[in-house]
């Protein structure tokens, strides 16, 4: 598998993570998308979410080969300690350990911030076929999700109709006087200056 590091994706990323996604969008179903979003679009994605939490990339002897990136899960302030959480590997380097691997220090960076709660929204088939597998929901449940809720029917891709799962992680402490969530660059400042940046 060669030699793997994980770090902060960096906006010269873009046209790599846009490669990665597309085969998704274009060949299952895994992504909703109909259609992959134009590369100016992925990279004004990539910037809104590198604004405030972590979006990291995955490496094989320097080569990127994934990525994991979090955003918030509702849009109102009361949602601040959840937050929805995303996970691409290039095609063909599923089951090597890098997914977990990725989702491990994804979860880290979330936890230094403050976030309590992961969620993970997943293209789900009645039965599984040549564009969608249950592999994605089997990966989430091996690192400590569980499913929540069942959305019948909700996405049309490939003449075919395909259920939402939401699954769930709690990671962190409710209490009555919660702290603020902390922005990931500051989080991110403070274990660079201790040395351990993940």
């Amino acid at each position: 598998m060669g030699t793997i590091s994980i770090r902060d994706a960096k906006i010269s990323d873009t046209e790599r993570l846009w490669e990665i996604y597309g085969y998704y969008v274009r060949n299952t179903a895994i992504s909703f998308d109909l259609e992959p979003p134009t590369m100016d679009e992925f990279r004004q994605r990539m910037e809104t979410t590198m604004k405030r939490y972590p979006y990291l990339v995955i490496l094989s002897d320097g080569a990127v080969e994934g990525y994991a990136c979090a955003g918030p899960f509702k849009g109102r302030a009361a949602y601040d300690w959840s937050c929805e959480t995303t996970i691409y590997l290039a095609h063909g380097r599923q089951k090597r350990g890098m997914g977990r691997m990725l989702y491990e220090a994804l979860e880290h960076a979330l936890s230094d911030m403050g976030i309590t709660n992961l969620y993970a929204c997943i293209g789900y088939p009645e039965k599984p076929d040549e564009y969608l597998t249950r592999n994605s929901a089997d990966f989430h449940a091996h690192v400590g999700y569980a499913k929540t809720g069942v959305f019948h029917n909700c996405g049309y891709k490939f003449n075919r109709w395909y259920h939402m799962i939401w699954m769930e992680k709690i990671i962190g402490a409710h209490v009555s006087e919660q702290p603020p969530v902390v922005n990931y660059h500051d989080v991110r400042d403070r274990n660079v200056a201790k040395g351990n940046p993940f």
